[in-house]
């Protein structure tokens, strides 16, 4: 059971996803229209951060999706943006800042909850929504990596230890350290942060270095 939060101005929509959400055990600890009014029950209420935050893609309050993620990913929490998905630049945005992924308004209540539990256990969410932002979006910066370091991310973003990394490549363990540290350099100079491994199996599925879909190693 996950503890999530949820941030939408149309109030119909939060009702639907409280009710869902109550039926499988989660628990909503806010339910609110934009990211300050959460921020503030936060503060005023002393409880932790939401594991999850549910966000709309647009509010209605003049904020941005970048601030409103940055915010929300600097006060704890994972964010699953619940968008219609039309505005791929957009999507990128949240991506970029850190979101964890996107589900459509348009998908089935179990599979909002299914991305819930995905991201409440710290997990990259792979869905089809996702890729089609990306996919839709000819800004989205290259971080251009080598095809050695493509190798690396691969076999590293997808479960193997470092060490195991370099014998499988036949390279020093501190090769293939510098790989990794290169790799997430040329990311962030393109805007797309990958500071843990979690963010470095999100680039390397947004790049097609891994699969979007099936067993992300390709098996």
């Amino acid at each position: 059971m996950s503890t999530v939060a949820l941030i939408d101005d149309h109030e119909s929509v939060r009702l639907g996803l409280e009710a869902a959400f109550a039926r499988d055990s989660q628990t909503v600890v806010f339910s609110g229209s934009s990211v300050s009014s959460y921020l503030d029950w936060r503060k005023s209420s002393g409880a932790p951060p939401a594991e999850v935050v549910v966000l709309d893609l647009t509010l209605g309050d003049g904020s941005t999706v970048i601030e409103n993620v940055t915010s929300l990913v600097a006060d704890g929490a994972s964010v699953v943006i619940h968008s219609v998905a039309d505005r791929p630049a957009a999507v990128r945005e949240a991506l970029s800042a850190g979101a964890a992924g996107v589900v459509s308004k348009s998908s089935a209540l179990d599979d909002v909850l299914d991305a819930i539990r995905t991201v409440a256990q710290g997990e990259a969410l792979n869905n089809v929504e996702w890729a089609s932002a990306v996919d839709g979006d000819r800004d989205f910066g290259d971080a251009q990596l080598s095809t050695r370091e493509r190798e690396v991310l691969r076999l590293y973003a997808t479960g193997l230890p470092l060490k195991a990394v370099a014998e499988r490549l036949g390279v020093a363990y501190s090769t293939a350290k510098e790989n990794i540290t290169r790799i997430r350099v040329k990311y962030v100079d393109v805007g797309r942060p990958a500071p843990t491994k979690v963010d470095l199996l999100r680039r390397a599925m947004e790049d097609g270095i891994v699969e979007t879909d099936g067993d992300p190693s390709g098996h």
